[in-house]
């Protein structure tokens, strides 16, 4: 059975928990400059305190034991800690050189841990899910408010930025690639090329999961696009889930998912921050209060993948899957044959 047959099949009868935030985990270790660098950055002219993903090379046992807190709390799909692992991101710590390392190592520390939790738990099925951040760039919008037509990337750049993290997900052995925290459709779209082009030239099919984070509570992305105008632009590149992560907590992202299951002919995945920042950067969502939402979320037929972005932890990952225990996973509509367009508005004729 391929991977993406064994993970519909899976869908079909649960609702899959995703794991919480990397950051929350690693700040809780109170590193410092010393730490990120260990040893092999010693001399590294640039300063790496705050750049998680170097940790994928210089810290690697913790970033496993945070991956096995994960799934020992009932995760199912576990994400690589690639999020900043391109050229663009790492670009502000003279690290471009680390791109395929970085993913390769990353991915391989996610696949250790998935791979020893189940030989100790072999009747279990656990996924690995090879992460694509936006970058801090984006494509179609100019950083310079006087200059509306400049532009500090470009699709082509993007692209060959995401191949080299593709390419390097997929020799560590992850199952899914997924393309999160979406505020930008082209950068996604360079994204979702980038793995079709891997696909091609590896003669190989990799499930894809999409999400797209609202930015405020005007309910568009930061590129301008509404819900249901994200969904029309990304759906041809066939899936495997859709869903909405980051920015807003559960309460202020519920709209959202509502329109989202409105619409979705695929699954629907959501993973909120633990809340708004506070005043001191914090999150205030506890494991209880999130999984109310949740709660409501299942009966509601809402969900197919649930778990945590921003602030949250392996206890609100743990109530998470004790509270979709037994829960119905959403049911998929029906594939309708409307033409899907869209600019920042969705058209559907």
């Amino acid at each position: 059975m391929s991977k993406i047959d064994q993970l519909k099949k899976l869908l079909e009868r649960k609702i899959m928990i995703l794991d919480g935030a990397m950051g929350t985990m690693i700040q809780k270790k109170k590193l410092n400059e010393n730490d990120f660098r260990n040893e092999r950055f010693k001399n590294h002219k640039n300063n790496l305190y705050g750049n998680n993903d170097i940790l994928n090379l210089t810290q690697q046992k913790l970033i496993y034991e945070i991956h096995t807190l994960y799934l020992n709390a009932g995760a199912d799909i576990i994400e690589t800690n690639t999020f900043n692992s391109t050229k663009i991101s790492q670009a502000d710590y003279n690290c471009e050189d680390l791109v395929f390392e970085l993913n390769f190592e990353g991915g391989k520390i996610a696949r250790k841990a998935v791979d020893d939790f189940l030989n100790k738990n072999p009747d279990e099925l656990k996924f690995v899910a090879g992460v694509l951040g936006p970058t801090n760039r984006t494509c179609s919008m100019s950083p310079d408010v006087n200059d509306p037509g400049f532009r500090n990337t470009s699709f082509d750049d993007l692209l060959g930025d995401y191949e080299v993290c593709v390419n390097a997900l997929v020799k560590a052995k992850v199952d899914i690639i997924f393309v999160e925290t979406v505020f930008d459709t082209l950068n996604a779209k360079a994204a979702l090329m980038a793995i079709k082009n891997v696909e091609k030239t590896s003669n190989i099919k990799i499930p894809i999961m999409i999400s797209s984070t609202i930015t405020d509570l005007s309910g568009r992305t930061l590129s301008g696009q509404t819900v249901e105008a994200f969904y029309n632009s990304v759906m041809y590149s066939e899936p495997l889930s859709i869903g909405l992560n980051c920015a807003l907590g559960p309460k202020e992202l519920e709209p959202y998912l509502i329109e989202l299951n409105r619409i979705s002919e695929t699954y629907v995945s959501v993973h909120p921050n633990a809340g708004l920042p506070n005043a001191f950067g914090g999150y205030d969502e506890t494991p209880e209060s999130m999984a109310k939402f949740v709660k409501e979320w299942c009966k509601s037929n809402y969900l197919n993948i649930v778990g945590g972005c921003c602030g949250t932890t392996p206890e609100h990952i743990k109530m998470m899957s004790k509270t979709t225990n037994n829960e119905n996973p959403r049911e998929l509509k029906t594939q309708s044959n409307k033409l899907r367009l869209s600019g920042l508005e969705p058209f559907s004729f």
